[in-house]
């Protein structure tokens, strides 16, 4: 009986599956995917996606997750608006298995790129100081028969990754540039080269022209058939705490599409994509989508007149769109910055309150707004430098922001939560380990693999830091080829095992002929198993080390005087906050993020009445409340402070760090039960 339910929903999810177009299907597949690699994807501003045949172009922004981003995008306006999102992809990756097959089936718009079709220069080439910086000059090169007008030269990516355009070729050792090399850099070891008397002269590589008018015009085809485009328009990706100059190619397709059609009315859509550590599994995301913006008619007639008033017409747009992501974006000009800002956003956030994802993206990108603002002043100042020092004192005592108030327990009362966690991470380590044991050679490979995969993009990027971009890309490419295999392997192991001994072990013939089928139903569920069971307990074992720290001979007192500093600090954020708000932002008090009396730092407040029998348990043994939260949206799984560029030393995996991570699987599979 059980296996013929087992079939049964089997068929059930095939006809349903049957029943969607090529592009429903792809999106639902990648939908399974991205829920599967992240933990928590929040969608804000969904209400500014327009619902009906109106032409979108969504550029979205920052760049930071490679092929998950464009997935992930597709995925919400698909969810929220039932509208199709046609990516550009690039020509080369079309062509690929797999990865081509489901851009053709998302219905992705090929681009041509010279780069792919990039082939070495003969001979070297160099500059000469005495001569135009737009005059290049070759040692045994072949201009005349590699190089054209239009066609481009570039340089390796030590070099910076310049290029420029060819506008006339000479000789076969001299060439002129339509306009100099686009990186300092490339100028000075190319004008070194030219004063060394050529003997250090430099490789190159000739890259062809691209006529991309094909491009726009399946662009303009899908926006006059009132479709939606998605792009970044930084390019490619990357991993840097800010965005990227924008590239143009945006604006010749809005501009270009109405001026094709004077009766088309395009609308630009600015997305702001957050991630929480975006090249680890299970990390988190927020989308945000901003208000749209029309593109305007007299901006149209202004690209029309061609040469430099199509030059302004482009720019003025780009800066629309530049500022349409700037509001919905959380960008800082260094790493520390970020770092400063987070920080300060956490200690203005009270122990024991749990701002949403949401909440914590719009307190980032304030808190950088403002500190952008008045860096210069010297309370700011100050406050900068206090708020390293305290970093610096919870990285040295090896415990995170969040865990300060819960560190400062009475001996016995930290010894008991510490056995008690203890438990509670056996059971759920021991409910993992089954799932965790079958799937470790797929996480290990893709771990390997992507660390791989992130020194090579590296090593061929002048934008990326550490080339965390392409990390969760090749976690999920790998995972999906592994995993097939691996299930594969478990299922011919399985059934030949219960072939050669099932009599032995006293199964029926019904068992033994249907194990094939029971071991593919059994891996998934294993596996998730393993994914719900241990990030529960990842969250336990992440909140030992402040308890070890209370026990430790010595530190009660450190720890006392690190969270009298918090509170000293958390209560001057305040106080400049109350000062500068309302001259940064306009009705400061009906805009805030958290209220004035939210923020303030005190005593954790108990429970109600409404407990469960475990939170009245914890309350009464160790002193703390597991509080409920007031947001629908609100989780456990929302109190990630870290952005895309975050270090794994300030991941959080919760404000509190108590019982809420552990108890609210279990309460989620309650009320699911009860519906």
């Amino acid at each position: 009986m059980y296996h013929q339910l087992a079939v049964l929903g089997l068929v059930l999810l095939l006809t349903y599956l049957s029943q969607s177009s090529p592009y429903h299907l792809a999106v639902k597949l990648w939908r399974i995917i991205i829920y599967v690699f992240f933990r928590e994807v929040k969608a804000r501003g969904t209400y500014n996606i327009p619902k009906d045949n109106t032409p979108v172009i969504f550029v979205a922004g920052p760049h930071h997750n490679q092929f998950l981003d464009g997935l992930l995008l597709s995925s919400e306006v698909l969810r929220a608006s039932n509208r199709k999102l046609s990516f550009l992809v690039a020509e080369k990756s079309m062509k690929r298995i797999f990865v081509g097959d489901m851009a053709k089936a998302m219905e992705a718009i090929p681009v041509k790129r010279a780069a792919d079709d990039a082939k070495p220069g003969n001979g070297t080439i160099y500059m000469k100081s005495d001569q135009p910086s737009t005059h290049i000059y070759g040692i045994d090169t072949k201009f005349t028969t590699q190089l054209e007008s239009k066609m481009s030269i570039s340089l390796s990516s030590s070099l910076g990754g310049a290029h420029a355009e060819v506008a006339t070729v000479i000789s076969d050792t001299e060439l002129v540039l339509q306009k100099e090399f686009n990186k300092e850099q490339s100028r000075k070891v190319l004008l070194s080269a030219g004063d060394a008397n050529v003997d250090h002269a430099i490789n190159y590589k000739v890259l062809p022209y691209i006529d991309q008018q094909n491009m726009y015009d399946s662009v303009y085809k899908r926006l006059e058939d009132g479709g939606c485009i998605g792009i970044f328009p930084e390019g490619g990706s990357h991993d840097k705490t800010d965005l990227l100059p924008l590239k143009a190619g945006v604006t010749i397709m809005a501009l270009g599409a109405m001026s094709n059609n004077p009766n088309l009315k395009v609308k630009i859509v600015p997305v702001g994509l957050s991630y929480f550590h975006a090249h680890k599994f299970r990390s988190r995301a927020v989308i945000e989508f901003g208000t749209p913006r029309e593109v305007s008619r007299d901006l149209v007639n202004l690209f029309n007149e061609g040469g430099l008033s199509k030059r302004k017409a482009c720019g003025e747009l780009l800066d629309t769109i530049y500022n349409g992501l700037k509001s919905v974006t959380v960008q800082a000009p260094d790493y520390e910055t970020l770092m400063v800002i987070q920080a300060g956003r956490r200690l203005y956030s009270a122990p024991g309150q749990h701002p949403t994802l949401g909440q914590v993206v719009e307190l980032n990108r304030r808190f950088i707004s403002g500190y952008l603002e008045y860096k210069d002043e010297p309370k700011i100042k100050q406050l900068r430098n206090k708020v390293l020092k305290y970093n610096r004192r919870l990285q040295d005592l090896g415990i995170r922001d969040h865990q300060v108030d819960s560190a400062t327990k009475s001996f016995w009362k930290a010894a008991g939560l510490l056995f008690y966690r203890m438990e509670l991470l056996f059971v759920w380590g021991t409910l993992a380990l089954p799932g965790a044991l079958l799937h470790l050679p797929v996480f290990f490979t893709a771990k390997c693999i992507s660390k791989k995969k992130a020194k090579e993009a590296l090593a061929a990027s002048t934008v990326k830091i550490k080339a965390r971009d392409v990390v969760g890309t090749w976690k999920v490419l790998v995972s999906l080829t592994l995993l097939p295999m691996i299930y594969l392997f478990y299922i011919i192991s399985a059934t030949i095992i219960t072939r050669k001994y099932g009599k032995l072990l006293g199964l029926s013939d019904e068992v033994i002929n249907w194990t094939p089928l029971w071991t593919l139903c059994v891996l998934p569920f294993l596996g998730i198993s393993a994914l719900k069971f241990g990030e529960v307990g990842m969250d336990v074992y992440k909140s030992l080390p402040p308890l070890f720290l209370t026990l430790l001979p010595g530190k009660e007192n450190e720890l006392e005087k690190l969270k009298s500093k918090r509170i000293a600090l958390s209560n001057e954020l305040t106080d400049i906050i109350e000062e500068y708000g309302p001259k940064q932002i306009e009705h400061f008090e009906k805009k805030r993020v958290l209220s004035s009396h939210e923020s303030q730092q005190k005593e954790p407040s108990t429970t109600g009445n409404n407990q469960t029998t475990m939170q009245w348990l914890d309350e009464m043994l160790f002193g703390w409340s597991a509080t409920k939260k007031a947001d629908e949206n609100s989780n456990p799984s929302s109190r990630d402070d870290e952005s895309s560029t975050g270090e794994e030393n300030y991941e959080t995996v919760g404000e509190a760090g108590d019982f809420d991570a552990v108890a609210s699987f279990l309460e989620a599979n309650a009320n699911s039960n009860k519906l």
